[in-house]
């Protein structure tokens, strides 16, 4: 007689295995749409997506941002992933997202990303079409900064001072 909990182990493995099985054949758009929603993508590819709580139409969705992040390699913005996609065919996405990057794109995530989930947000932001305009390009560093950005630089311990904080 088998112990009681192999039963649970059991049907737990077989289901799994049921859903990756099932995953195989997935509509690779609806698998790149949740790809870039679960890697928050859209948190910095999409202008005003943290703001506002994630509500943003996906038709302004992955179209770059205008705010940029400065540290000590210079500024770089969020590119429009829409117009970089609609410009690369599949092998040239892949080449461009295995490529290192500047900061503070998490490189390392994409590289981690198995080929069929780079190519199913590939095909997800092609689905989308273009859209929007190009990202500033990157400013090197010590150049003036014309647009908004954050600074991505370590500060010393400090007291938080601000009065919505300090109540």
């Amino acid at each position: 007689m088998k112990p009681p909990f192999l039963l649970p182990l059991i049907l737990l493995a077989t289901a799994s295995a049921s859903v990756l099985a099932a995953d195989d054949g997935a509509d690779p758009v609806a698998r790149g749409r949740y790809l870039a929603s679960v890697a928050g993508c859209n948190d910095c590819h999409t202008d005003g997506y943290i703001p506002r709580d994630g509500k943003v139409p996906e038709t302004e969705r992955l179209t770059g941002s205008p705010v940029g992040f400065a540290g000590p390699w210079g500024v770089t913005y969020p590119s429009n992933l829409r117009l970089v996609a609609g410009s690369l065919d599949e092998a040239g996405w892949l080449d461009r997202v295995r490529r290192e990057g500047r900061p503070p794109m998490p490189w390392s995530s994409l590289r981690a990303m198995s080929e069929a989930d780079l190519v199913a947000v590939y095909r997800y932001l092609r689905a989308l079409g273009p859209a929007g305009t190009p990202a500033p390009q990157a400013l090197a560093p010590g150049e003036p900064i014309p647009t908004p950005h954050f600074v991505f630089v370590p500060q010393p311990p400090q007291r938080v001072t601000t009065s919505a904080l300090s109540r």
